[in-house]
């Protein structure tokens, strides 16, 4: 299937304007052209003006309302829409489809593996549920997940599975924008 849209949601303390999601907008417009369908939507808590995300349920509900606005509004089929983003974000994408929402494609940018120091705390528990591609950028100093950690745990996910390292990123992956981009248009051109 042709990848018709992508969505798109931030980290939990960030918002939509957050610059590597800026980036890899601007990047898939570039590479697809000017009538694909990008959005970058926050999360309602971040919406209402509060700091502290709503759980897991609330913010699943707001991935598949935007996922379904996006390909109604763009016309296309909601399994041509890659799912994803940074951190948090990407973490509710991959449980929605991992709950049956459709997508091309799940883009797991930073993905939070675990909290700093509680390794035992894993956010796995779907990744046998998850049949699409999904890419994973993470910075090989990323204190959420090590390469080994993430290597390991994605093993699980029945859906091919890409890994992209930024040497030396920690999980803001600062000063990484033009490579999580670039790392996320020449998956998408693969699907």
């Amino acid at each position: 299937m042709t990848v018709g849209g992508a969505l798109l949601f931030p980290g939990a303390g960030s918002s939509r304007t957050q610059p590597a999601l800026v980036a890899v907008d601007r990047a898939l417009v570039d590479a697809f052209g000017p009538d694909f369908s990008v959005v970058r939507a926050d999360f309602p808590y971040r919406r209402e003006g509060r700091r502290a995300p709503d759980r897991a349920p609330k913010l699943i509900a707001c991935v598949r309302e935007e996922a379904e606005l996006l390909a109604s509004k763009a016309g296309i089929e909601p399994a041509s829409v890659v799912l994803g983003g940074r951190s948090m974000g990407g973490r509710m994408c991959s449980m929605a489809v991992a709950e049956g929402l459709p997508a091309a494609g799940l883009a797991l940018i930073s993905y939070p593996l675990h909290a700093p120091g509680r390794e035992a705390n894993l956010r796995v528990d779907h990744f046998g549920d998850l049949g699409v591609p999904c890419l994973f950028v993470s910075g090989t100093r990323d204190p959420f997940g090590t390469p080994d950690e993430l290597e390991s745990h994605t093993r699980a996910i029945p859906g091919p599975v890409t890994h992209v390292w930024i040497d030396g990123g920690r999980h803001d992956l600062k000063g990484a924008d033009p490579q999580v981009a670039e790392a996320v248009v020449t998956w998408a051109h693969g699907l």
